[in-house]
């Protein structure tokens, strides 16, 4: 792995918003660098994020001019920083890389070394840059016990795997307790990266959410679990929910997930409607030709279509008692410029065409826990009021 050696020197300011741009800047001294891209998922165009070098100081092309070194005239011209300056996309926060690149043809993906705010996701940390609109929410300053934990696993050999389970529930609560229950996918990272168990505590001390419990599944091998698969959704409904059923009293189930996630949630609810109560569904990978030929080199993605456009074609399955039978409210969320955003709010038309009660909401922000986060609040938070009643 190539050692990044960053100058010893306080850095310049590295990335900073002036009116409708953004600036990036990354310091290379020594000029060991020959080119540096910005890396980002705000849907700004390839053509357009190459760093160009700085211009010399009037001093340093005094000082290049007259030296007799070879490669003095191309000193002359060029500083000692790498700039790029962007239009500013439309969301409140950014997360980005630089792409390093070295005249040997090496490549290198680094975080932004001159500036301190990072953001962990699923694929490492990135630096973030938050313009002035953007608030996190407030909730992640609120003073609430962390509740308690256990865990177990759900053994299934069609899986070829185990689903392995935690479950949360506020320091007070009995498992005896009748209480709601939130079952989320990919919950561990939902917890990590997202602070799901942190909300859920912070609704419950400050009474703006009922008593509840959460159960967090952990994703297996997720692309092959979470693509519309048959065994897996029988797996969700028929072991995974009795077997919390069997350790703690609940009253009803909301069903939760992001991405792939999401996807397996509502293919769950569509093959066993009686599970759950309400779904929370954010930035879904319900794929369709119309929108995502791009995805045709990820393996399940004819299971997903299929299944996808079985539920966009409500005449296919109305009034039919095994699919789509029991409308449920349904609160989606998606980034307003994200990839996925067209299929989401395609799938939002088709589940309130179908007399699902359904919420739907486009965010300033892409497809990432932070964003996944601060929409808990008040989306997250109106469901599950709705579904406990």
């Amino acid at each position: 792995m190539r050692v990044i050696e960053v100058p010893e020197v306080e850095p310049v300011a590295s990335a900073w918003v002036d009116g409708a741009a953004v600036t990036f800047r990354f310091p290379d001294p020594g000029h060991r660098l020959a080119g540096v891209r910005l890396s980002q998922d705000v849907r700004i165009p390839g053509d357009l994020l190459d760093f160009h070098r700085t211009a010399a100081a009037a001093s340093d092309r005094a000082a290049a001019g007259a030296g007799d070194a070879a490669g003095a005239g191309d000193a002359a011209g060029a500083g000692d920083d790498w700039e790029l300056i962007v239009a500013r996309p439309p969301v409140t926060r950014m997360e980005y890389l630089f792409e390093l690149r070295y005249p040997d043809g090496g490549v290198e993906t680094v975080t932004d070394p001159g500036n301190r705010r990072q953001v962990q996701g699923a694929f490492g940390p990135k630096s973030v840059l938050e313009f002035p609109a953007y608030r996190p929410p407030r909730w992640l300053m609120a003073d609430a016990e962390p509740g308690r934990s256990a865990t177990f696993e759900v053994p299934d050999a069609s899986l070829d795997g185990a689903i392995a389970v935690r479950t949360w529930a506020p320091a007070c609560a009995r498992d005896e307790d009748v209480l709601p229950i939130l079952v989320a996918h990919d919950g561990p990272e939902y917890d990590a990266l997202a602070s799901l168990t942190g909300y859920l505590a912070a609704g419950v001390a400050g009474g703006w959410l009922p008593r509840l419990r959460a159960a967090l599944l952990s994703p297996g091998p997720r692309d092959r679990w979470y693509s519309a698969n048959p065994r897996y959704a029988r797996v969700l409904a028929r072991a995974v929910i009795p077997a919390l059923d069997r350790r703690l009293a609940t009253s009803v189930r909301i069903g939760m997930g992001t991405s792939l996630g999401g996807l397996a949630m509502l293919h769950a609810h569509w093959r066993y409607p009686q599970v759950f109560d309400g779904l929370f569904l954010q930035s879904g990978s319900f794929f369709c030709p119309r929108f995502d030929d791009h995805e045709r080199q990820f393996p399940y993605y004819p299971r997903v279509v299929r299944f996808v456009a079985g539920v966009l074609d409500h005449r296919a399955h109305h009034g039919d008692a095994k699919h789509g039978a029991r409308p449920v409210p349904a609160t989606l969320t998606c980034g307003a410029i994200e990839e996925n955003v067209d299929n989401n709010r395609l799938m939002a038309r088709a589940l309130r065409a179908d007399r699902y009660p359904v919420a739907w909401h486009e965010v300033p922000d892409m497809h990432n826990y932070t964003a996944w986060r601060d929409a808990f609040d008040p989306h997250l938070t109106r469901l599950i009021r709705q579904v406990c009643g």
